[in-house]
């Protein structure tokens, strides 16, 4: 029988992230789904009011917090994950690659005290794996290409898609980060198109498409099918892959790129404290041209 989760989004325009509370209305159990840890890259200073404006929400709905599901390794905001862990006992939950970007960017960062076998999350999820919100069927689908470790999440008729699809008027992932392959993209697309067209897909960022004036983040994979403006129905995989790769070429690194994958790949916390009790994040360099002779 379907039983329809309760879903309450939550949209952090600074860094155009959605996360979602989602609940089950026969038990009250309830997962949230890529929270953001609040953070000003200039001053270095994080916050929790995110997170908590969530947690929040969920006591004043009587909802226990269960899981935290990240959809991969965010590159564009640190994981509130371990404050909710923290507040309600939660398990973290990720896709069982993410022990392939744990591994490629160890070395990037020289995070010695990383551990490449995901042991940092509770659960690590395979492709098709099933698991429960209180009496909610959740499946997990393995939707790489934007980073090797994305995976979707169906609950009843609702698919949480991360960062494999946008809005149909704004298209699909980057899928040039370490590890990122367009063609993988592509397939992953099409599995996720290829369910029922009543289908609903919520997104986990938004940046207004040219000429929308509102934010969105909820479609159908009917209207993804028929309207996505990179992807829709028709569109090669060879079509899609030269789109995709000459967008991403023209991009910039996101803004909290280097902060972020270092916290998100260890489940949301920071590296360990040095020898002052202060953490510090680490940017790497890279010297270019002329600008040996600085150093």
């Amino acid at each position: 029988m379907s039983r329809q989760p309760i879903i309450r989004a939550f949209f952090d325009e600074p860094t155009n992230t959605v996360s979602y509370l989602v609940a089950d209305p026969a038990t009250k159990k309830a997962a949230i789904i890529d929270p953001v840890f609040d953070y000003d890259h200039n001053s270095g200073e994080v916050d929790t009011r995110s997170v908590e404006a969530m947690l929040k929400a969920a006591e004043a709905a009587g909802y226990t917090i269960e899981w935290v599901l990240e959809t991969h390794a965010h590159a564009d905001h640190l994981s509130g994950a371990p404050f909710i862990k923290a507040k309600t006992g939660a398990q973290i939950g990720i896709g069982e690659h993410i022990k392939d970007v744990q591994r490629i960017f160890r070395p990037i960062f020289n995070a010695t005290d990383l551990k490449t076998d995901g042991s940092d999350f509770d659960r690590l999820f395979r492709d098709g794996e099933r698991f429960k919100i209180g009496q909610l069927d959740v499946e997990v689908i393995y939707t790489p290409g934007h980073t090797p470790a994305d995976v979707s999440y169906k609950i009843d008729d609702a698919v949480f898609v991360g960062d494999t699809l946008f809005m149909p008027d704004y298209g699909t992932a980057r899928a040039d980060f370490p590890g990122g392959d367009a063609h993988q993209l592509y397939r992953s697309i099409r599995r996720l198109l290829a369910l029922p067209p009543e289908t609903r897909l919520f997104m986990c960022h938004d940046y207004k498409a040219p000429g929308r004036d509102t934010y969105a983040w909820e479609t159908t994979v009917r209207e993804e099918r028929e309207k996505n403006v990179q992807v829709r129905e028709g569109v090669t995989e060879d079509e899609f892959v030269a789109l995709r790769q000459a967008r991403d070429a023209k991009l910039s690194a996101p803004r909290l790129l280097l902060p972020s994958i270092q916290v998100n790949i260890r489940a949301g916390k920071f590296p360990p404290a040095e020898a002052n009790g202060v953490r510090y994040l680490t940017i790497p360099v890279t010297l270019k041209g002329g600008a040996e002779t600085c150093v």
